[in-house]
């Protein structure tokens, strides 16, 4: 039977300079969903995902993993059950290869050598980057700095992935490649996004995030089909649902 195993109940995070960012924002993410969070620049996005396996603390209301709510009691078992995929790739990539960042997260769960090994290699086949894995992360190409910090995350197995724009600063192939890597995925997905053509690639539920509040959450398709709501949040509708100007 269907259960959530992600809610956030109320949730508001106010910056040290006084700035709200979130403002009572609640839901529930049931396991195998894929869950998209949409919102113009500021919106409060990237500062939500951050809630979700404890990189920031919330000012105000909670979040759950399952049935526990993130603290400092419980935040290792549930930084395994969450795994993060950071905007930008360099920011989980420091280690001399490629073997040794994917390595890093399952030697610090104290996994032997030899499940550490089955597990980088188990975890870059999974997203084509095996042949990468003697490469120093500093000459990979933008869709292979994603695909390995992708696998980093693989690496410990985790219920939940939680990616922030990853399909940011690729070039058209390796979005194409990024896409179709997520689409066989069984994991419960939550990705922020500015890019809505791949939402509705991936994800049946969009949740819409305005000025640091929820002001939709259902079905993608027809969120996107929704003029007026996309433009009173300041996003566009997708390429794949305009009208094509020449076809009559």
């Amino acid at each position: 039977m269907s259960h959530h195993i992600v809610e956030a109940r109320n949730l508001s995070y106010t910056y040290p300079d006084g700035t709200r960012v979130l403002k009572d924002i609640s839901f529930k993410i049931t396991h195998g969903e894929s869950v998209a969070v949409v919102g113009a620049n500021g919106a409060g996005k990237s500062t939500l995902l951050l809630h979700l396996n404890g990189y920031l603390s919330s000012s105000k209301g909670e979040v759950l993993i399952g049935d526990y709510q993130i603290n400092k009691d419980t935040i290792q078992n549930i930084r395994r059950t969450v795994g993060m995929v950071f905007q930008n790739p360099d920011d989980q990539l420091f280690m001399p290869t490629v073997f040794d960042d994917v390595a890093f997260g399952p030697l610090n769960l104290g996994f032997s050598k030899q499940e550490v090994e089955e597990r980088v290699n188990r975890s870059l086949e999974i997203v084509g980057a095996l042949k990468l894995k003697d490469r120093p992360p500093y000459k990979l190409s933008g869709g292979e700095k994603r695909a390995v910090s992708i696998a980093t995350v693989l690496s410990m197995s985790p219920d939940i992935l939680v990616m922030d724009e990853p399909t940011s600063n690729l070039d058209p192939k390796s979005r194409r490649s990024l896409i179709g890597l997520l689409k066989k995925f069984e994991h419960t997905k939550i990705i922020a996004t500015h890019d809505l053509d791949m939402a509705l690639d991936l994800c049946e539920r969009t949740i819409i995030i305005h000025e640091g509040k929820i002001t939709a959450d259902g079905l993608t398709e027809n969120l996107f089909r929704d003029k007026e709501l996309l433009f009173e949040n300041s996003l566009e509708i997708p390429l794949r649902l305009q009208a094509c100007p020449v076809c009559g």
